[in-house]
This record gives C-alpha cells, structure tokens and sequence, in this order.
C-alpha cells in the first residue's frame, strides 16, 4: 500500500528538483492544477493514471522510489533506451496444476496474471 504523506514529499522532491512550479509541473503532465494540489495537500490520492503521467514526462523519476522510496531520484541508469516488451505467455490449460491451485471468486475464471519483479521486468501469463 502506498503511503499517502511519502509519496507526497517524494513529488514535491520532483518539482523542486525541476525548478517548476505546481502549475508548471500540472501543464508539462497534462493534468489540471487541482490535481496536484489535492495530491500535494494529502486530499487526493495519486491515480495510476497521473504516476504514468509523471513517469513518462520526468525520466529521471523511477516507479518503485516514487511509490514507495526504494530506488533512486534522479534515476541511476540511462533512461535513453525504452524497457524491454515482454510477450505474454500462455499457459497450458491441459496441465491444471499450473492454475489449480489459484483462487477464484463466485466460479470466475482467471483469464491474465501478471508478475511484477523488484528491477522494474514483468511476466505476462494469460489463458489460451
């Protein structure tokens, strides 16, 4: 779970580190002014949405210290090369152990899991 009062100061770290303004930071995200002062004053909580918003404007700004205060700011590595583009894979179906095992909700079959890894990579496992 992200913590609301850190990662609000890890934001104001952002902007400070630029030189902008909230206003100046809302224009160059693409998101109102209200945004950010909601997200800075603890009202709001950050959507996925503004934390892509802000990671594809700032390179330098790193998922997981932004979430949650691990990693570095400015980001240690070359941000000049995109991330790699995992294709999903599939799983068997005919081999049950691989989804047996899973929990369903009211008899709702799985259809994706994704996998998140510490270094930013990710697996995409989806049924056939």
């Amino acid at each position: 779970m992200i913590n609301n009062e850190d990662f609000t100061k890890r934001l104001q770290k952002v902007i400070e580190f630029y030189g902008e303004t909230a206003s100046s930071f809302a224009e160059k995200i693409g998101v109102q002014r209200s945004s950010i002062s909601h997200i800075l004053s603890g009202r709001n909580k950050p959507s996925l949405d503004f934390v892509l918003k802000v990671l594809s404007s700032y390179q330098e700004v790193e998922l997981y210290w932004l979430m949650n205060g691990k990693g570095h700011f400015p980001s240690e590595k070359n941000n000049t090369l995109e991330p790699p583009v995992l294709e999903p894979q599939k799983i068997d179906t005919t081999k049950t152990s691989q989804i047996s095992s899973l929990p369903t909700s009211e008899g709702k079959a799985i259809e994706r899991i994704v996998i998140f890894y510490k270094d930013g990579t990710f697996k995409n496992f989806e049924h056939l």
